[in-house]
């Protein structure tokens, strides 16, 4: 068959395929360091299988959660750094699960950009596998779509989607929360992945850049500092739930603070009173609050200020609680207790230290 003149390609379109099947054998070897029972497939197929009688469940509920990483990417994109927001994706998924007592077992994820490079892929990739390593789960499959004229530049996205179950009647939160169950907070790793619209307007009034030594963390970039990944609680709250059946409820502290987060998991009788004088805020969140000129009540519905996680436990069992949790590696916090219900959700006492 003769060639047309001027013939046109999907390549002189925009759209590399061999790119597409570089990165894929680049990845290869990291999604096969997330094997884990139930899921031991190569990721090649239409779609990705996952075993639950081989994962050991013997009447589980499946709980999906889906989220992204939100403007935080615009941080990695101008900073050339990108081995970090794919733990950020699987924590924002992840985290999401094992707040209703769900083990992670399975993760997707889907990466867009206008011009891809198998290098930056792969190293988003990293992320991704490094995040589906600390939560236990299996990455089984994704998507890659590079869609030139919808991106700019070096600009990309991404979304994760995760599945967990839990054996039928042991789902959190309980039907037992009772006013004196005692609050814990697990500390956070940072500003993790929520606020970010209004990080780097902060940033753009300090005039700094994001290879600028960051105030608030000596002997780090500013853009590595704020790159600190979200920290992944699934595998000490697993061990909290399982070794003590203390754990009433869960609430992942992301979008919305304390005050959008924490009454998602009570009833309408309840409320959480909290000591915001417990709370050590991390030096980033002084930072961001002085720079910006943030009030602190704009902090709390925007920032986790240092506490990514809480728990509602049994009063007779926080101490056993926190001793599992403190022996997995978390820093944790007596912040309140539970409270008969006024008018607000949360009620605050003390101030928050920034």
């Amino acid at each position: 068959m003769s060639e047309k003149k001027n013939g046109l390609s999907y390549a002189k379109a925009g759209v590399d395929i061999d790119a597409g099947n570089a990165m894929v054998e680049k990845i290869k070897p990291l999604v096969r360091s997330t094997r884990r029972p139930g899921a031991d497939g190569e990721i090649g197929g239409f779609g990705g299988l996952f075993d639950l009688k081989a994962a050991g469940f013997t009447d589980p509920i499946l709980i999906a959660a889906n989220d992204g990483v939100g403007t935080k990417l615009k941080i990695a994109i101008e900073a050339g750094r990108h081995d970090t927001v794919g733990i950020d994706l699987v924590a924002m998924c992840v985290n999401d699960l094992v707040v209703q007592g769900a083990e992670p077992l399975f993760f997707l994820d889907y990466f867009a950009t206008g011009k891809l490079d198998p290098e930056h892929g792969a190293a988003i990739v990293s992320g991704i596998a490094e995040g589906c390593r600390q939560a236990g789960c299996a990455l089984i499959g994704g998507e890659t779509a590079e869609m030139p004229g919808m991106y700019q530049g070096e600009d990309y996205d991404l979304a994760g989607f995760a599945v967990g179950a839990a054996e039928r009647g042991r789902l959190l939160p309980t039907n037992d929360v009772v006013e004196g169950d005692v609050i814990l907070g697990l500390a956070s790793s940072g500003v993790h992945s929520n606020g970010f619209s209004l990080v780097r307007k902060i940033v753009e009034l300090s005039g700094l850049g994001w290879r600028d030594e960051a105030p608030f963390a000596g002997g780090k970039s500013l853009g590595e500092a704020l790159l600190e990944p979200t920290r992944i609680y699934v595998k000490p709250l697993l061990s909290a739930i399982s070794g003590t059946h203390g754990i009433k409820a869960l609430a992942h502290i992301t979008g919305g603070g304390f005050p959008e987060n924490i009454p998602r998991v009570l009833s309408a009788e309840y409320a959480a009173e909290i000591d915001l004088d417990a709370i050590e805020a991390p030096p980033v969140f002084s930072w961001l609050a002085e720079t910006g000129g943030v009030e602190a009540s704009e902090m709390l519905r925007t920032f986790n200020c240092g506490i990514g996680m809480i728990a509602v436990v049994a009063a007779g069992q926080a101490a056993q609680v926190a001793a599992v949790l403190q022996k997995e590696g978390e820093h944790v916090t007596t912040l309140g207790r539970i409270c008969p219900r006024r008018e607000h959700g949360v009620i605050y006492n003390g101030a928050l230290q920034l």
